[in-house]
């Protein structure tokens, strides 16, 4: 994401409207520009600079947006990085890294949940726990150092079952989670999960670390489908993928597991150290459940940096 801006020149105050020019790869898309400026109108408290500047934000993706794959928060926690740094350049207040990943995590949330773990290299930590020191609600933590350095190098290898547009987005999800008959049993056992991940990826226990990630993928989409009204966001290819990862992992013992976002295509995780039977596998028995026989191939990354 680029951002840019230019002093108005006049004399402005708090209800002036902020001006916003956006681009996404390259061209005009009235949805999103709608999006980000309600986004930017909210940030009076934290940005109450913002009104006095032009702002020109131009953005992109490398993956399908939309389709499940996090794309609002890969966007939400880039642009609240640039405000941090649009801040620091200005007025000098987000010296220490602590303070400026903290502002930039609080500011993310405010836009996509999970935008707010989006600032931190390697594993992050959102929602208040009360055996997590540092914990909070309001920003995400960076926990890399609290896990054994095996999944430091775990690759996530998408399979992209479907790249469009899915039917329900995930703030409509979200809405319909006040009334599923499941959903406090459910926030009990994320709680619960939460301490039991850190603990298994503490250890370096890869088995422990799959088997839990394939249980809350598989628990989040149950929650879709018993919501009123119901729906579904896997497809006929995700189930007939999943089977085939798991046939592999019970006859080669290597630790492929799968997760789920909101949406139908398939995240694999597993170590380095397993790549290349894992990449023979995708390309000979996977990618003929993706659309165009398309895959992503991606890792755990260093986090985001400012070019």
């Amino acid at each position: 994401m680029l951002l840019e801006y230019q002093p108005k020149g006049t004399e402005t105050d708090r209800f002036t409207p902020i001006t916003l020019q956006y681009l996404f790869e390259g061209k005009e898309e009235p949805k999103f520009q709608e999006k980000m400026l309600k986004f930017l109108e909210g940030l009076d408290e934290q940005f109450p600079f913002l009104r006095q500047y032009h702002l020109h934000i131009q953005s992109l993706n490398t993956f399908p947006h939309s389709s499940g794959i996090a794309s609002s928060a890969a966007s939400m926690s880039a642009l609240a990085l640039c405000l941090c740094t649009m801040e620091h350049e200005l007025f000098g207040t987000l010296e220490s890294d602590l303070d400026f990943e903290q502002k930039a995590s609080f500011v993310a949330r405010l836009g996509s949940g999970s935008a707010s773990r989006s600032v931190y290299s390697r594993a992050s930590l959102w929602g208040y726990h009360e055996d997590v020191p540092g914990s909070s609600d309001y920003f995400a933590i960076g926990v890399e150092k609290e896990i054994d350095p095996i999944f430091h190098t775990y690759h996530d290898d998408i399979l992209l079952i479907h790249k469009g547009q899915k039917s329900v987005s995930s703030t409509a999800g979200h809405a319909l989670m006040k009334e599923n008959p499941y959903a406090q049993t459910r926030f009990d056992q994320a709680k619960s999960n939460t301490k039991r991940l850190l603990d298994i990826m503490a250890a370096g226990d890869t088995e422990a670390f799959g088997h839990l990630a394939e249980q809350e993928a598989l628990t989040l989409h149950a929650l879709m489908m018993s919501s009123d009204p119901s729906y579904i966001l896997m497809q006929p290819n995700t189930l007939q993928a999943i089977n085939k990862v798991r046939e592999f992992r019970l006859e080669t013992k290597i630790p492929l597991y799968f997760t789920l976002d909101a949406g139908p295509n398939i995240h694999l995780l597993y170590p380095h150290a397993h790549a290349e039977p894992i990449t023979d596998f995708i390309i000979t028995d996977l990618v003929q459940f993706c659309q165009d026989q398309d895959y992503l191939a991606d890792e755990v990354g260093e986090g985001p940096i400012q070019i």
